[in-house]
């Protein structure tokens, strides 16, 4: 096997069995780094890097968004709008090319994958 598919087994493997708390951060931590690349992308004027991630992470908040149950708590309608705010700077980032707006989506990007992790590790009993 190349290395190449011993990574892509691991990757499938590790996702078909994380709960779901894990899973959950796991679809963080690849928004953060699609923003993260965007940025330098948009940065280093290389739009064509930067709309692929920027649509990538647009698809993983409308995943989340479309996930999310509002009335399960009372945060929902909150994070519910607060990922419209995201899905929005995210097209004004690719229209402007501006990649302070991805920044600023990273940033909140990053404070719910943080708390996602923790919340999932206390779920677990494994700490922050």
């Amino acid at each position: 096997m190349t290395t190449q598919a011993l990574r892509n087994r691991y990757v499938t493997d590790s996702v078909s069995t994380a709960s779901p708390g894990r899973l959950l951060v796991m679809l963080y931590d690849r928004l953060v780094l699609d923003l993260m690349i965007a940025g330098q992308a948009l940065e280093a004027a290389d739009r064509s890097t930067a709309a692929t991630r920027i649509s990538h992470a647009q698809d993983i908040i409308l995943e989340l968004r479309a996930t999310l149950d509002t009335s399960a708590w009372s945060g929902g309608p909150g994070l519910a709008s607060l990922y419209s705010f995201m899905i929005n700077e995210l097209v004004q980032a690719s229209v402007t090319g501006d990649p302070g707006r991805v920044e600023s989506v990273q940033s909140f990007a990053e404070q719910l994958r943080d708390a996602w992790r923790e919340a999932a590790a206390q779920v677990t009993g494994a700490g922050p």
